[in-house]
């Protein structure tokens, strides 16, 4: 379908809206980003339950915590820094982890998650630490946004969603207008994702507590396990 003359400037939007690495994901690993998006929204649930407020994978909403406690109208400075710091290391183990794994980093960085998560649920169950294995959450979530790269770079993030649902009103404007109709599916699949994650930790929490995060664990696997059924990275993604 033509696009009329007087919308260049909407076509160019609509390049930049259709160029968002979901939509370049072969289908399987629309599930697999889905399904990553989901785990995040469960592990969070859970410990936003258990701080209180806090986060283990939204880290703009710590850092505006981390603000406002700095300004003096909250407690919780230390940890609110404690989990953006863990955050970060745990790209950065995860960002490692998919640079030594190649073509293969997708399932190599899901066992590290697996890795992390299964810690965070043996220390939080099994000693007097719970604030530890927050932090492990918090490390775990940070190496799972190393799954999906381009460049080097974050091509889907799943444990936060802002920038998705900024792609899906982008690709509803574009079908809207008459471009592409179903470019905004998986954006929707993976906000679902998340938020189905979240509703399933928080009725699950306040009957099994941290005992909770076993479930994550067997998820975690289940993921390790399909992202290495998909086959290696493409030639794409690499570049």
């Amino acid at each position: 379908m033509s696009w009329p003359k007087r919308d260049e400037c909407f076509r160019g939007f609509a390049r930049c809206a259709m160029r968002g690495g979901m939509i370049r994901q072969r289908k399987p690993l629309w599930v697999l980003a889905a399904g990553l998006a989901m785990l995040a929204g469960y592990v969070d649930a859970i410990g936003f339950l258990r701080l209180g407020g806090l986060f283990v994978s939204f880290m703009s909403g710590n850092s505006t915590q981390l603000g406002v406690a700095i300004a003096g109208r909250a407690g919780g400075v230390a940890v609110a820094a404690g989990l953006l710091a863990c955050f970060v290391l745990g790209v950065v183990l995860g960002a490692r982890v998919a640079l030594a794994a190649g073509r293969r980093r997708k399932p190599a960085v899901l066992a590290l998650v697996t890795l992390l998560l299964a810690l965070a649920a043996s220390v939080g169950t099994m000693t007097a630490a719970p604030m530890a294995a927050l932090f492990l959450l918090a490390l775990a979530m940070g190496a799972e946004n190393n799954v999906f790269q381009r460049g080097g770079e974050v091509s889907v993030g799943v444990t936060y969603m802002t920038g998705t649902l900024v792609k899906l009103g982008q690709n509803l404007a574009v079908a809207s207008a008459g471009g592409p109709r179903w470019r905004w599916l998986p954006y929707l699949l993976l906000w679902a994702g998340l938020v189905a994650g979240a509703v399933t930790g928080a009725a699950l929490y306040p009957l099994h507590g941290l005992n909770a995060l076993w479930g994550a664990v067997a998820a975690a696997g289940v993921l390790t396990v399909m992202a290495w059924s998909v086959g290696p990275v493409q030639a794409w993604e690499r570049s």
